[in-house]
């Protein structure tokens, strides 16, 4: 039987209490790294105000999933002996990773704007749900607020179209 899917929740609520020990270890290693560098104020934030921000949120969060863990297997009903796992996603994985390579390739060479485009596309498609009309609509609406946000809005200094 998959751990996961125990009757008894144990195996579940072990794998929380490991999710939660995992963000409290990098949330840890996250303000001990941040501390290093300058803190500064609320209103002069140096260079390590950020990272040590961030772990604390998620040490704070490991600590409450790990706790929550323990109370949900209290009222956890048993899992029926004859569902079966569900199987790997595999078309979601591969798509996902194509969308992040098909970004840093389109990105350096093709600009923002084909890069954002083939992001979004690749990775909708990694969603059974998806069709291809509703993946083009997706990632053409994506592009338009990228523009919008990135290019205009915050000026980033990443050109929309650039060739070679």
């Amino acid at each position: 039987m998959n751990t996961r899917t125990e009757g008894n929740g144990a195996g579940a609520r072990r794998w929380e209490y490991y999710g939660g020990a995992l963000m409290m270890l990098i949330g840890t290693g996250a303000i001990a790294q941040g501390a290093s560098y300058g803190l500064g104020s609320l209103t002069a934030m140096g260079s390590g105000f950020f990272p040590v921000a961030l772990g604390v949120v998620l040490t704070l969060l490991g600590v409450w999933i790990a706790a929550t863990a323990h109370h949900a297997a209290d009222g956890a009903t048993e899992i029926a002996p004859q569902e079966e796992p569900v199987p790997r996603e595999w078309r979601g994985w591969l798509c996902i990773l194509a969308s992040v390579a098909a970004f840093v390739v389109l990105g350096k060479y093709g600009g923002l704007l084909p890069a954002t485009f083939a992001v979004v596309f690749i990775s909708a498609l990694g969603d059974r749900d998806n069709t291809l009309l509703s993946a083009l609509v997706l990632a053409v609406a994506m592009s338009i607020v990228c523009v919008v946000v990135f290019w205009w809005a915050l000026q980033v200094q990443f050109p929309l179209f650039t060739w070679g």
